[in-house]
């Protein structure tokens, strides 16, 4: 904090106040960028605060305001880009209101989860945001959460029946969307590389099963393989043991992008191409995914997008002096159209024209539900 020079000093938020005629709390509300304040008066405070390279005292601040103004982040992976857009979603709604984020790395471990989590609350933070790696019937450590009265918002992934507040991507519509796709582009044998047992891939898996059952096509015997994740990895092994099928599949699911990246070496190992003998969809929409061998057709999570709408509920929840009803807003996913599903014009022609579900191609959107779903 620099020192005033008549009075060596540190500038203390009351000597702004004092220099501009203005109160203490008019000073307190420009720096948390409070709406009740006119423009005008906050562009003569924050002219005044870098006249004299102000920086707020942040643990009297905190002892003032009993809020330490920082939020909890715990996710699975941190080297996954969908977390880590997630992150800079949340980051974009909060700073401005003068939070900051401790991000916190379960490494999908249940155990690692609920030591993170009970870390975050020792550092007596304002509020959390949590993509969870626990069973959907393990809900003991939210209730832990909701008895130190912290507000939370779950992420990601959902907890069926339990009462909270989500900001979830509409992971069955992922699985119907990818697998309709295939079947527009020419696919008949279309086969599901799955993810793990817990989070969102029951879900993808029967939005996979919807659009065969919708269309009239059959699941063979072996075309859902997998219940592993490895980032860059996993993948290989499953579309393998794909290729050894008779019929092989001619078009592939994947449950993310990590696991496509696998899937389409090994068809490209085995001497095929992709998209004309195996078309291949991922998830995830990764920067990785426009810059492969052949660029990979992707579902977009709208992550950045999950967010913000995770930042903006937790705040509000954290300004709110009664408890809501808990909510869930749901993310919608939109189809990302690359090379590995551009067959030739013979597959185009003989492809179904579904017409039954209107695909969202354009921006992301959300709905926000009155209660978990």
């Amino acid at each position: 904090m620099k020192r005033d020079s008549s009075t060596n000093q540190p500038v203390r938020m009351k000597d702004i106040a004092r220099d501009l005629g203005v109160s203490v709390v008019t000073v307190s509300k420009v720096l948390r960028d409070h709406s009740d304040i006119s423009t005008a008066t906050k562009r003569r405070v924050r002219k005044r605060i870098r006249e004299l390279n102000y920086h707020p005292n942040l643990i009297a601040r905190s002892l003032a305001s009993k809020h330490t103004f920082t939020i909890g982040l715990v996710v699975p992976d941190l080297t996954h880009t969908f977390f880590g857009e997630i992150a800079k979603g949340i980051a974009h709604e909060i700073r401005p209101k003068g939070y900051e984020t401790l991000i916190s790395y379960s490494e999908e471990d249940p155990r690692i989860e609920k030591a993170e989590i009970s870390r975050l609350l020792g550092r007596r933070v304002d509020g959390l945001v949590i993509a969870s790696s626990l069973p959907p019937t393990d809900t003991e450590v939210f209730t832990m959460i909701e008895r130190q009265k912290v507000p939370y918002v779950l992420v990601d992934r959902v907890f069926p029946g339990f009462e909270a507040n989500f900001v979830v991507i509409d992971n069955e519509e992922i699985g119907f969307i990818a697998t309709e796709h295939l079947m527009e582009c020419g696919c008949r044998r279309i086969a599901h590389i799955r993810g793990p047992q817990v989070g969102n891939s029951g879900a993808r898996l029967n939005g996979y099963r919807k659009a065969l059952a919708r269309y009239g096509l059959k699941m063979p015997a072996g075309y859902v393989v997998g219940d592993k994740f490895t980032v860059f990895t996993g993948g290989t092994d499953e579309m393998r043991q794909l290729l050894r099928l008779d019929p092989r599949p001619d078009g592939v699911f994947c449950f993310n992008d990590s696991l496509a990246v696998g899937a389409m070496k090994a068809v490209l190992e085995a001497g095929l191409r992709v998209p004309e003998d195996v078309a291949l969809v991922g998830a995830s929409n990764t920067r990785l995914s426009d810059f492969l061998r052949v660029p990979l057709t992707t579902i977009d999570q709208s992550s950045e997008l999950t967010g913000q709408l995770a930042g903006d509920l937790l705040l509000d929840l954290m300004q709110s002096k009664r408890r809501r009803r808990p909510r869930t807003v749901l993310v919608g996913p939109r189809l990302i159209v690359r090379e590995s599903t551009m067959r030739n014009r013979e597959y185009q022609e003989n492809s179904i024209q579904p017409g039954l579900r209107r695909r969202q191609t354009g921006p992301a959107s959300a709905s926000v539900l009155g209660r978990h779903r």
